[in-house]
């Protein structure tokens, strides 16, 4: 392990365009003459286009889950798909209604674990067309349904393959191609999407739920196909993923990328510090040889970065924002709105909104900061908005207690709020920056799968859940919120800022994670490491006093 700040490398530097036994110090240093030293734009025009087309994925992936709670509530629907009671009303079962919903997250639990060796072996830009592809056809079995309920579920299965595919390849291009010092928003824009496509899918519900046909529903189901075909086309005008290029060979069209979305030329110091750093891992790796799949738990750090992965993932569906997704039209109809649809619209644009700030704070704040605060302003949101509908409202007669209604919902922008400007975006961002390349596919499907996972208990089990403990549910929520801060308190690395190969050293040199924000790995500036080791005698002081 190199503790220098000046990087030498030998042997393959003619593959990557720097001069054989030159030394490199980072930029500003005294001994890089012969490389440009310019300011570099904060974000490119080209990233720019590359982080909106590609965050596509995230946009598929909200209109889908946004049109589906409108779905469960329109006339025709229920008519195909419903059973009738002997009053001759037309209702979802709890099962059938968990199955609709929920098995689109088994298929997206079973794409994220196929994506990492299509990705691998075709490359990112490649299985995101295909991911694209996949969805389509999931698409078109679900409009092809006349009455029968379980090809509903089947479609929306193969459209999870899809999404589950693009969940985990997007942020992965997303995280190897952007500079470091946008890479968190880049990769939160990608939520952003999410958010977006949950609000387009309630307007579009609102505005065909009088249809007294199909249309009412086929109509929003098949605009989905807009969203993919833009993605999976667009995507092939698009370079390779600069690091799987370098990766495989490619040296020189890695270099072209990264130039140009850094918008820097290929003299710069920038670009010569990033390849110099990938070269190094690639040595190393090489060294090692051929990689065993049981390498994500018995790797450098990786067992520990592996779990702290899928917790993450885990606990961002268990902060509860799909309780009100998937489920906010037959929630908020509970609490006697007559247009539960409106209430969603209003949940949905809040989401937007308050993922632009996300964006920010994701790069003025750091990751840490930002994901112990929204857990714990959710927590506080969850503990009124369960307190109030359990003791508050009137279930059986909301409208005698309109306050309550009105509180709950209040919570309920307020939740949604610290949700889109902290966990919604942060954690695929935290988890595109969490591995090595060398792990990097693997261990994003599998932490992404945990996702999908809990994604489906929680769509499946709610109408069980709060058929028995109503309102009290949210408890269950809030909880597992606190329990999200005390996780990244404890275990996740600040990343702001930094290389993937940086935020990879800190892992490996076991930097706590309560003095990461301090801390400059190897490489960067020796002032950073004095810091950070002030930092620690300090830390350390305080905990012997």
């Amino acid at each position: 392990m190199r503790t220098s700040a000046t990087f030498m490398q030998k042997g393959r530097d003619s593959d990557s365009g720097l001069a054989s036994d030159e030394t490199l110090t980072p930029a500003g240093g005294p001994e890089d003459g012969g490389y440009e030293h310019s300011p570099t734009p904060l974000l490119t025009w080209r990233m720019f286009v590359m982080g909106v087309l590609v965050s596509m994925g995230g946009l598929i992936f909200g209109y889908d889950t946004g049109q589906i709670s409108g779905f469960l509530n329109m006339k025709d629907f229920l008519h195909r798909f419903a059973q009738r009671d002997a009053s001759g009303n037309y209702h979802f079962s709890a099962t059938r209604s968990g199955l609709i919903v929920g098995l689109l997250s088994t298929g997206t639990l079973i794409g994220a674990l196929i994506s990492a060796p299509v990705a691998d072996r075709f490359g990112r830009k490649w299985s995101i067309s295909f991911w694209c592809l996949i969805f389509n056809i999931g698409v078109i079995v679900q409009i092809a349904s006349a009455t029968k309920w379980y090809q509903v579920a089947l479609g929306r299965w193969v459209a999870g393959l899809g999404v589950g595919g693009l969940s985990v390849v997007v942020p992965m291009y997303q995280s190897e191609s952007a500079p470091s010092k946008v890479r968190g928003a880049i990769v939160s824009s990608y939520q952003l999407f999410i958010t977006l496509g949950i609000l387009i899918a309630n307007c579009i519900n609102y505005g065909t739920e009088d249809q007294v046909d199909s249309r009412s529903w086929r109509i929003p189901m098949g605009i989905g196909f807009l969203w993919s075909l833009i993605l999976g086309f667009g995507i092939l005008l698009m370079p390779e993923a600069p690091r799987y290029a370098y990766r495989k060979g490619d040296v020189d069209a890695a270099k072209r990328t990264m130039t140009r979305l850094h918008g820097v030329s290929e003299n710069h110091v920038v670009v010569a510090k990033e390849l110099r750093e990938i070269q190094e891992k690639l040595d190393a790796e090489q060294e090692e040889g051929r990689v065993p799949w049981y390498e994500v738990f018995t790797g450098p750090r990786m067992a520990y970065r592996t779990v702290l992965g899928v917790s993450l993932q885990a606990l961002q569906q268990l902060t509860g924002a799909n309780f009100f997704f998937y489920y906010g039209t037959s929630i908020f109809r509970a609490t006697g709105l007559d247009n539960s649809y409106v209430t969603q619209i209003i949940l949905g644009t809040v989401n937007v909104v308050m993922t632009f700030p996300g964006l920010y704070f994701v790069e003025r704040f750091g990751r840490r900061k930002c994901l112990i605060t929204g857990a714990l302003w959710m927590f506080v949101c969850f503990m009124v908005f369960a307190s109030v509908g359990h003791f508050g409202l009137d279930k059986d007669s909301p409208e005698n207690t309109p306050e309550a209604g009105v509180a709950m919902i209040v919570f309920a922008c307020l939740f949604i709020a610290a949700f889109a400007s902290t966990w919604g975006p942060m954690v695929w961002a935290v988890i595109a920056e969490l591995y090595p390349s060398r792990y990097r596919a693997k261990c994003m499907a599998i932490s992404t799968a945990s996702n999908w996972l809990w994604n489906f208990l929680i769509a499946f089990f709610t109408p069980f859940i709060t058929s028995a403990v109503d309102f009290r549910y949210g408890y269950v929520f809030a909880g597992c919120c606190l329990l999200a801060a005390v996780v990244v308190y404890f275990f996740l690395i600040e990343s702001q800022g930094k290389t993937l190969e940086e935020v990879d050293r800190m892992y490996t040199m076991h930097v706590p994670p309560r003095l990461s924000s301090e801390y400059s790995a190897p490489g960067t500036t020796e002032l950073g490491s004095l810091r950070w080791e002030k930092s620690k005698r300090t830390q350390a002081q305080a905990d012997s006093a």
